[in-house]
């Protein structure tokens, strides 16, 4: 009996007549195929998703298609030609995400000839209470990394932009809090922490994160970097725009941002405090600093009147040493972000490189992190970071460490010729076996003078 050949058309009639959710992509991660189980779950034709290349991230900026699409990209391992199962997600109708553990097979006999991935999704939905708890593990897989900034850049992050906020520990906890609080009221904010922090970022989150008053832009004022006159003409300038006298909560305005208010030139603070808490002045004030400036007004070094304007609330940024069990959260945010600018995607870190990055010192805090896995993205040749791929001043950091420099002892001149010294008359009394007289001639000094020294050096 011949054997009956099976067209494309039919294929796809026989994977529609399955209640399970079925896709297929490419050996690029482009979607080829959707059945009719995905779609519904899906809620669409979800026709858009046909063509649109799934990326490994979980930015909350992108949208439309990509942003579905990044949702139900495989971990980058499965290229490698073995089956991965992970957890996929779609938006439902109330806005809330929905999950479903996903099992991806690869199509082909290695993963030199793989052309493409076979998605299979589970029956059910999982519940919330079934989600991987990954905030107790010490180690975390990048997987459960991965979900985890998904659930959080889809919670905190989707509403205040808070992405780099990121992490469990107490300060950081806080931190997010505070930004909330920030971003549905009306209140000054001074964000405090050392530079690459994330201090302009954390701004921004509380800008854009809540009151639907601030309809205006963020403004920004480099403090640092513009003189007292230009500083103030600018304040000024921008005062203007609520020359009309209507209440400040009642203006559709934007923010003031003044970056580096710590270093604003003394001569203009008490002015600019003058105008800045004016009933009239248009605009919402932010501000961030590397010092408290409460704390500089208590030294006398600040305009106590600026300081009180501007921090109504304090938001403290520790820096990244200080909070080293967030690192590999972050670490996988910033190599998500590399995926989606190019074709190269990477799943996460080997528990070795991760292992690295904690024992790194960090001066450079978040902005160097960002950085350092931006350059491993773009030289590991595998699905995963591993620790040849981190840039060799990591290594090297790592090598100063364990070998730190010797400490040079400081000589004083006067102790240690009294030291030679003594060795010196030691060894001539054992020579003459006590006999002064004989040490001294050994000495080549008169025995008073030998019987002097040993009275002032003790012997």
């Amino acid at each position: 009996m011949a054997t009956q050949r099976i067209t494309t058309t039919e294929l796809g009639k026989l994977l529609n007549s399955t209640d399970q959710p079925i896709y297929v992509l490419d050996d690029e991660f482009v979607v080829v195929f959707l059945n009719r189980a995905c779609r519904r779950w899906l809620q669409g034709s979800a026709e858009g998703l046909l063509g649109v290349r799934c990326r490994y991230h979980t930015n909350p900026a992108t949208s439309g298609w990509e942003a579905t699409a990044a949702r139900l990209c495989p971990p980058p391992g499965v290229l490698l030609g073995k089956e991965v199962t992970a957890t996929v997600s779609a938006a439902g109708d109330d806005g809330s995400i929905k999950r479903r553990t996903a099992r991806f097979l690869p199509l082909g006999i290695d993963a030199e000839d793989t052309i493409g991935t076979l998605a299979v999704l589970a029956g059910e939905d999982l519940a919330e209470d079934v989600e991987s708890d990954a905030t107790a593990d010490v180690e975390k897989t990048p997987d459960e990394l991965h979900n985890r900034m998904e659930r959080f850049r889809s919670d905190a992050a989707g509403r205040y932009r808070a992405d780099q906020l990121v992490g469990e520990s107490p300060a950081i906890e806080l931190a997010r809090k505070q930004v909330e609080l920030a971003a549905m009221s009306d209140v000054s904010a001074l964000i405090v922490g050392p530079p690459g922090s994330g201090r302009m970022h954390t701004a921004s989150a509380i800008h854009y994160g809540g009151d639907s008053r601030l309809t205006g832009g963020l403004i920004p004022l480099a403090c640092l970097l513009l003189g007292e006159e230009l500083i103030y003409s600018t304040v000024k300038a921008l005062a203007s725009g609520g020359s009309s006298g209507e209440p400040r909560g009642g203006l559709q305005r934007g923010s003031l941002l003044l970056s580096e208010a710590d270093r604003i030139p003394p001569q203009v603070q008490a002015d600019l405090a003058a105008t800045i808490s004016a009933k009239s002045f248009p605009l919402r004030l932010l501000a961030t600093a590397e010092t408290s400036l409460v704390e500089l007004a208590k030294s006398g070094k600040y305009s106590e009147k600026l300081s009180q304007v501007l921090s109504t609330l304090t938001i403290e940024l520790p820096p990244l040493s200080a909070r080293r069990q967030d690192i590999p959260a972050l670490a996988q945010m910033f190599l998500e972000e590399a995926n989606t600018q190019g074709m190269r995607q990477l799943g996460g870190f080997l528990p070795e490189a991760l292992d690295r990055l904690d024992a790194h010192p960090w001066q450079g805090n978040i902005d160097e992190l960002a950085e350092v896995v931006a350059e491993a993205h773009g030289v590991a040749e595998g699905s995963l970071v591993e620790l040849d791929d981190l840039p060799r001043r990591i290594h090297m950091a790592a090598e100063a460490t364990a070998h730190p420099p010797r400490v040079e002892e400081k000589i004083v001149l006067d102790e240690f010729l009294a030291r030679v010294e003594s060795e010196l008359i030691a060894r001539a009394m054992k020579t003459a076996k006590g006999n002064k007289a004989q040490a001294a001639r050994l000495l080549g000094m008169t025995r008073p003078r030998l019987y002097r020294r040993l009275m002032q050096l003790g012997m």
